[in-house]
């Protein structure tokens, strides 16, 4: 929007009253998300599960071995991978990934 203005340490929308950080394309560029065995992972990789992993609320389980194309990284929240299955749309943590 055209009616933003800094604010101490963050910028301002006067029309929404949204604020977000300066620096905040400083800390997403040190963002990294490493896989079960310390590869670092990027947008767009290719994974495997490394365990059956339970859906919570639901009867689906997600089984080892299991590939997911095409993932997308996701800063804050103690889960950092966002991917599409067949099974549907997941937050998965990167610590049950091994990059294929």
């Amino acid at each position: 929007m055209e009616n933003t203005y800094p604010d101490g340490e963050n910028y301002v929308c006067a029309d929404c009253g949204f604020e977000w950080p300066m620096v905040q394309a400083e800390n997403e560029e040190k963002f990294e998300v490493r896989d079960a065995n310390g590869n670092l992972l990027q947008d767009g990789d290719s994974v495997v599960l490394i365990k059956d992993l339970k859906v919570k609320g639901s009867s689906t389980t997600l089984k080892m071995g299991s590939k997911v194309k095409s993932i997308r990284l996701v800063s804050g929240g103690d889960h950092e991978v966002d991917c599409r299955m067949d099974a549907g749309n997941f937050m998965l943590k990167a610590c049950f990934l091994k990059k294929v």
